[in-house]
């Protein structure tokens, strides 16, 4: 079992045997949600939109499309 404490800013490290059987890499964004008395941390997925090469598009919409990415990334 691993064990790991909170700092004085209330933050947790997510031990390195942990973090690598589940392939956790530094910038992942981590779901936290309560179970009961636990705390249970999930990865966050977001599908993010893809550009298919080949399609044909407008100037307006591959704008729309970064300005929408770029909101996505904000979040």
């Amino acid at each position: 079992m691993a064990v790991t404490k909170v700092t004085r800013n209330y933050q947790v490290t997510i031990p390195a045997e942990i973090r690598k059987v589940l392939g956790i890499k530094e910038g992942e964004l981590l779901e936290v949600k309560l179970e009961g008395d636990r705390i249970v941390l999930q990865r966050l997925r977001k599908k993010r939109k893809t550009l298919k090469l080949g399609k044909s598009m407008t100037t307006e919409e591959i704008e729309k499309s970064i300005k929408e990415g770029m909101k996505e990334c904000m979040q």
